[in-house]
Parts: structure tokens; sequence; C-alpha cells
């Protein structure tokens, strides 16, 4: 079995070799259009694929499905095209350096059901922008919809010239596949459970891997909560709460507390505080401390069903009034669905302790939202929190994997750092599947200081 499984990947591995070498011989112009075909198969059949994750996988909506293929097809092209990948880079004139881009060698590319279109998609693109070729993995979950997508790319690749086999999928399923992939490769990105990275990076291989979210979100006091609520909904509703950088708990100064849960309500959320409540809403949401999977991407109705419980059916969100943070109470921790956690907090310190339990329990090194308009605030909660990015009063959901309006490389693959267990604390990018080499110039002018201005 373990040698079939071998030989099985062994072909995948000897036909991306092939359809590399002969992609590394192409301009940058070529790469660059290889690169967008990509984006806009995904782009111009956004509603189909859309159509097809939801009824494979049973989770989210079509509607932010299609949403997102449209804009993470949009965003990732816009921040790839026409930055050089190929060949010479630069030369620094003071350090006489010149850096050359090579190709990192066969990419392979774990993805999870959550995201069965666009990281497959993004993966792909990040891959052939620096002349890799790319072997795919998909979640069992969702193992047609990403087929398909890698399916109709190759045909838009094909029809323009390009080598066959540079963006491959397996078509055999299995954890021995898998593996045997992922140690045979030359790196591995890994997107998706805790259980799954680990496996990546224990393979053998360069791996860059992702850390579980859990986005504690901020209403700075004082702040105009109105501008805050609605931007909160919609992230925590997006996808029916599937994506890792979406709002998970909102931390809330106790003197307005009151006043912003009425507000969550005019916006269609449903306040959930009594202690009878709140253990059906958690008995919907984990088994035995562990998510429960009937929940996961369910919308505010399903979820409300598991709990036992009448809500609206226009409710966009569910909100828990937690008892604890998650170091006592699993709502502190990373919910799979449209719930999210709220808190009262005296002072900013006190929100920055809440956040930071809850990110012990779920989510260390992933994302902080906070909604403010003060930079001495903002600097003191990116210096107490250990997170990869801080996304200032926007929507976390759709800005923290990069956005039109900030500076985040567009992904969906987003690094944690060491405090996640992963190799990057910064959005996935081209940059990452790159070699680069650099050339060191003899300077015979350069300075060399003296014993006494060194040690003086």
């Amino acid at each position: 079995m373990e040698q079939d499984s071998k030989a099985y990947i062994a072909g995948y591995i000897e036909r991306a070799r092939r359809a590399q070498e002969a992609f590394e011989k192409m301009s940058q112009e070529e790469v660059d259009k290889a690169v967008q075909t990509i984006g806009r198969v995904v782009y111009e059949n956004a509603q189909f694929l859309a159509e097809i994750a939801v009824e494979e996988t049973g989770m989210g909506n079509v509607e932010d499905k299609f949403a997102k293929n449209r804009q993470k097809a949009g965003i990732v092209w816009n921040n790839l095209r026409g930055k050089k990948s190929r060949g010479i880079l630069e030369t620094d004139e003071k350090t006489g350096i010149t850096t050359v881009a090579k190709p990192v060698g066969v990419v392979a590319a774990i993805t999870p059901c959550t995201n069965p279109i666009v990281t497959p998609m993004s993966n792909s693109m990040f891959a052939l922008k620096c002349g890799n070729a790319i072997i795919i993995t998909p979640h069992h979950k969702s193992v047609r919809c990403s087929t398909k997508t890698v399916e109709m790319i190759n045909a838009a690749l094909a029809e323009q010239g390009y080598p066959e086999n540079l963006i491959q999928i397996l078509d055999q399923h299995s954890r021995e596949n898998t593996r045997n992939l992922i140690s045979m490769a030359d790196v591995v990105v890994a997107t998706g459970g805790a259980g799954m990275v680990n496996a990546a990076y224990s393979s053998g291989r360069p791996a860059l891997g992702v850390g579980a979210g859990n986005v504690q979100c901020i209403i700075d006091e004082g702040y105009d909560y109105r501008e805050a609520v609605p931007k909160i909904i919609k992230g925590r509703s997006y996808d029916y709460g599937i994506i890792c950088s979406a709002e998970q708990s909102v931390i809330c100064p106790e003197g307005q507390f009151d006043e912003i849960m009425e507000e969550f309500r005019a916006g269609g959320a449903y306040v959930v505080d009594r202690p009878e409540d709140l253990e059906k809403v958690r008995g919907a949401l984990f088994e035995d401390g562990k998510t429960n999977r009937h929940s996961v991407g369910q919308s505010c109705q399903k979820v409300a069903e598991l709990a036992g419980m009448q809500i609206p059916e226009d409710t966009k969100v569910i909100i828990a009034v937690a008892e604890g943070t998650g170091l006592s109470d699993a709502l502190g921790g990373e919910k799979m669905a449209p719930v999210i956690a709220a808190y009262r907090y005296r002072d900013l310190d006190d929100a920055i302790r809440i956040a930071a339990e809850n990110l012990e329990k779920d989510g260390k090194g992933h994302s902080v939202s906070f909604h403010t308009d003060s930079e001495k605030h903002i600097a003191k909660v990116a210096e107490s929190l250990c997170v990869s990015r801080f996304v200032i009063n926007q929507c976390s959901a759709n800005s923290a994997g990069g956005s039109y309006f900030n500076g985040l490389n567009p992904t969906n693959t987003l690094g944690c750092g060491s405090w996640g267990h992963n190799s990057i604390s910064e959005n996935l990018n081209y940059t990452h599947l790159m070699n680069v080499s650099r050339v060191a110039r003899f300077m015979p002018d350069n300075y060399v200081p003296t014993d006494e201005e060194l040690w003086g």
C-alpha cells in the first residue's frame, strides 16, 4: 500500500517537474498572463463555483462565496500584476548586491473545505508567479468543487498554450497520499486545521502553515460604536462564520455596553445573556470541548435549532454575553458559526487582558480588530497583544486577508508566527515561494571603522 502511494505521488511530482522545466523558460510577461488567467477564471465563474462549493460542503452561503470569489480573484491579481518575479530583480548601488529570482520547485498545497475555491486559486497564482508548478490536495469534503476549479483553470491555460500539469490536483484522496505528497514536494503550503498544519511542518520539507483564528474585536471607549457595529455584524455573519479572519469576540466599554447591544439588535443581532440560554448555545457550538461539526458554517437559524431556541428569521448574528474569557468559557474560543461572544471592560488594560486570555484559548498570533480614533491606543494595543495583524476600523473578515483599502498582502493563508507555531507572521505572498540568489561584488572603497570607533 505504501509503495503504491509513493509511486502514485511520484507520478505527480515527475509531471510537475517536466511542466516547470518548460514554464521556467517563459518570460515575465508570459508568466504574468498565466497568473492573470487563473484569477480571471474564478472571477468569471464566481457564481457557479460558489454554488457547487455550498452544495458539496454544506457550509456557508452562495451570496458571500460569490462575493469572495470575485473579490479575492481581483485583489490577488491586482497585487501581483507588474511585480517582477523572474530573473534579475534589482541591484542595490549602496551594498553592491544584485538579487536574482529563482523558483522554489514543486509546491504542495493542502487546501481547506472552508475556502475550497479561492485558496487553490491564490496558492496557484503565487506558485506560478515565481515559475513553480503546484500540486493541490483538497479537503475530503470539497474534492469535487476544488477539482472542478482546477479543471476550469487548466482548460483556460491549455487554450493559451501553457505546459500541461503546471497545476495538478490529486484524484485519489487519503492521508497516506497527502503524507507522501508533502514529503516529496519541494515546499509545502498548508491552510486548514491544526493537525494538518502540524503534519506539514513534520514533513521534512520547508513548510508555510497557518494557525487557528479567534479574532478579538475591541471597541475603544468614546469611539462612535454606530460606525463599528455594522462592520462587526458583517464580519461575523460573512459566509456563516467560517472565515478564520472574522470577528469572534466583541469587547465593549462597560459604560456603553447596553447601548452597544441595542445597536447590535437594531442591526439584526439576537442577544443571549441568560445562563440557561448561554448553555444551550455552547451545546450547539461544542461537543466534549470540540467544535460541533453540525454547526460549522451554518446559519443563525440552524444554530438556534441545534440549541433548541427560537430566534427571529432575519437574525444575522447571535451575540452570547460570555460568562468568562476563553480560559473558563468555551464561548471565548473560536466559533465556526455566526455567533460572537460579548464582553464588558473597565479600561483599555482590562480590554487587552480579555483579548489576551481569549487568544490563549485559540488564535494566538492571528489577528485583532480595533475600532478607535486614538493613535496612542493603537500603539498600546499593538505593543501588548501577540498577533500578526491589527485591523483598524475595518471589517476584519474581508480585510485581514488583504484589501484594496489596506496594505496587507491579499491572500487566503494568514501566518500566525511562532505564537501560532507557524514559520511566517504575515500573509502568505508570492515572495514566500521564491528563492533569491544574491550577487555580492567586491567593494574596495567601503569604509572600515577603527577599533576606537567600534569599541571606544
